[in-house]
């Protein structure tokens, strides 16, 4: 196998491992003014993402420099493009960090729900903008001869990215509603189960308008394995809901993950050999050749993946084996 196609295969892998990480830990955040009815409650869904909200983010993190590293091009052009919604992303995943950290410094109602709030506001905009974001690279976006954005943030703006970015919100809001069932207990769990019976539906008929559009925006589907991993990804969620209504909350966390996964595989299967697609002239596309790095640091990149990787993977591994249990008021430190 080509280095290339190695990397974009891994670059693609990283963005499904953080979009079903961190799918539920925005899911849970913006659930968080709505599930929890007072403090205590509120204090418990903040810790069932606690020790993992922030290993979580290193996904993104890993992915945006395997991104610069194999494909500087990309990372270029992508960042040149896309800068006011990664400024705005940015600013809302540091207003979450430090709104988890700081809501317990003081104990009066009016600070911690201010930073419970914006520890909504810091979930539900990174949430919306990634589907904006996917969106944007299969429908094509103005990249000129040069590899450069020829547009404006409202350029990046239409009904088809738009609906991406909801559908996207509205998943993982419905992600999170299951976290949650697996996370909590008593009341809560049935607090958390109707929040995602309502969430779901509205997911799937999203979802299903995002196929549609995808369908008539853009080539897609002229990949085989793209429409099938897409179509999976509605059949596997339909699934989830199912087996939320039957009350079996594991089954259905693990069906709305593979949701998630199925329908970036879509994306980038759909995208290659393209990574950003042009909208002004199909050839001025980025691709895993044009925009590629020499094939000497892919080497040398691939060892360094090869080394670290699973040792990155298997500590993370044992963090959720170790935080597997509910967490209950009783644990919480007062």
């Amino acid at each position: 196998m080509e280095l290339n196609v190695l990397w974009f295969i891994l670059v693609g892998v990283l963005f499904t491992g953080f979009f079903f990480l961190e799918g539920f830990d925005y899911g849970v955040g913006m659930l968080l003014p709505f599930i929890g009815k007072n403090d205590v409650e509120r204090r418990i869904v903040i810790n069932t993402i606690g020790p993992f909200w922030d290993g979580n983010e290193v996904w993104m993190i890993t992915a945006g420099g395997a991104l610069f590293a194999a494909f500087p091009h990309v990372y270029a052009t992508m960042f040149s493009g896309f800068y006011m919604a990664l400024f705005l992303m940015l600013v809302a995943l540091i207003l979450r960090g430090v709104a988890i950290e700081f809501r317990s410094k003081d104990e009066s109602s009016e600070w911690r729900s201010t930073w419970d709030w914006m520890i909504f506001i810091g979930s539900t905009l990174p949430a919306l903008l990634w589907g904006v974001a996917v969106t944007n690279l299969i429908q094509g976006i103005p990249i000129n001869g040069k590899m450069q954005y020829a547009g404006t943030f409202f350029d990046l703006l239409s009904p088809y990215t738009l609906v991406g970015g909801i559908a996207f919100l509205l998943v993982f809001l419905f992600h999170g509603a299951l976290f949650l069932t697996l996370r909590v207990e008593g009341e809560l769990i049935e607090r958390s189960r109707k929040a995602a019976v309502k969430i779901g539906l509205l997911a799937a008929l999203v979802f299903l308008g995002l196929v549609g559009l995808t369908y008539t925006n853009t080539d897609l589907f002229k990949s085989g394995l793209a429409s099938s991993a897409l179509w999976g990804a509605v059949v596997v969620f339909v699934a989830g809901y199912v087996l939320l209504w039957l009350k079996r909350f594991g089954w259905a966390f693990a069906m709305s993950g593979l949701a998630i996964a199925f329908t970036t595989i879509a994306f980038f299967s759909g995208l290659f050999p393209r990574i950003m697609v042009s909208s002004l002239n199909p050839t001025w596309s980025l691709t895993i050749y044009n925009a590629a790095s020499s094939a000497y640091t892919l080497k040398i990149m691939s060892f360094a993946a090869l080394a670290l990787v699973p040792i990155v993977l298997a500590y993370q591994g044992w963090t959720y084996w170790v935080f597997r249990k509910r967490v209950t008021a009783k644990e919480l430190e007062y």
